[in-house]
């Protein structure tokens, strides 16, 4: 009994530094628990493309540099473009980067992602809503009238170099007027030629149907039909796909690269046709950085996203001539293999 007076001390110590243990031992839920990372949607029309891989590359490199998560969907046409919203909002998406299969569905689409609370930045090509910009949401891209300025005086500065009679010229615009960018590059390239005096009566559009080689292709075929006296072409087009099938339409009429000559928009869906050995129609391209805007595009989302800061509505960049020459070497400043 005389040493429950020393042990009573000792065993409230023991319970008390018990007590200290248990309220200082980190919880095990709250350990694991650590800020979920952002995550954001980058959906474009055509995956396939290589314009949109890059942009993906550029994306990607955007998400490394400050730890949020990329969703990358491709959103063909307008029902699949509504259902990767859903999906993105049930996967814990805040936002997405979207180039949209028709720029005519950019009211739903914000109706859309307004509904299921996330932000949206427009890329390459802007929504539409009663035939006008929606100026309101955020936009990247390149100036299409400047890079179709750029486009026209390449061909009008190539086509005196070359020592060519307008009598014996024609220009193809291969154009898709349903796309307000598309349109506003290929009339920008034409007002260019006309502006370095090249005859208005010698340019010819040639209206694709389908947006890809093939729909340039089999545009251009009649157009070669309806004008088979034109000793040399000057081609354009909104993008490489529309002038790579009008090449591969005069080649098959017999004109060589010293009979024709095609500058292409984009500047990566066009390098394989630059690496080929013996020159083609195809001259060169005005190269806009698909991996720049896709980083940017997607910075800017998630630093709106994470700050609460909306990003400037409008951002555009220029393009730059890429030929045979020169193209290897800015590619690999651009990141493009």
């Amino acid at each position: 009994m005389k040493l429950l007076p020393c042990l009573a001390p000792a065993l409230l110590c023991l319970g008390f530094l018990a007590g200290c243990g248990k309220s200082t031992a980190p919880d095990s839920a709250s350990a694991s628990a650590a800020p979920a990372k952002i995550k954001i949607g980058f959906l474009v029309k055509q995956p396939e493309e290589p314009w949109f891989q890059y942009e993906w590359k550029g994306a990607d490199k955007a998400a490394a540099q400050y730890g949020f998560e990329v969703m990358k969907l491709g959103v063909p046409d307008g029902e699949k473009t509504m259902a990767a919203i859903d999906n993105l909002a049930v996967a814990g998406a805040s936002g997405f980067v979207i180039c949209t299969p028709d720029v005519r569905l950019g009211p739903q689409i914000m109706r859309r992602a307004n509904e299921k609370g996330l932000k949206v930045v427009t890329v390459d090509d802007q929504f539409v809503k009663d035939g006008k910009f929606m100026t309101e949401v955020p936009y990247v891209g390149m100036s299409a009238s400047r890079i179709g300025t750029k486009q026209g005086e390449t061909l009008a500065a190539e086509f005196k170099k070359r020592g060519w009679s307008a009598a014996d010229t024609a220009v193809c615009a291969v154009t898709f007027e349903e796309l307000d960018t598309a349109r506003e590059r290929t009339d920008s390239s034409i007002a260019a030629l006309k502006a370095a005096g090249f005859p208005a009566d010698r340019i010819f559009k040639a209206p694709q149907k389908t947006t890809d080689i093939p729909g340039s292709f089999d545009a251009v075929s009649v157009l070669l039909t309806q004008h088979s006296d034109v000793k040399h072409w000057l081609i354009l087009g909104m993008n490489d796909s529309a002038v790579l099938g009008a090449v591969r339409a005069v080649e098959g009429r017999g004109f060589t690269a010293e009979t024709a000559i095609g500058v292409g928009i984009n500047g990566t869906d066009c390098i394989d046709e630059l690496r080929k050995p013996k020159p083609t129609p195809f001259f060169g391209s005005m190269l806009a950085s698909a991996p720049q805007e896709g980083f940017a595009s997607a910075e800017m989302l998630y630093l709106w996203i994470k700050d609460g800061t909306p990003p400037p509505l409008d951002t555009r960049s220029e393009g730059i001539l890429i030929t045979r020459e020169n193209f290897e070497e800015i590619l690999k400043k651009e990141g493009i293999n």
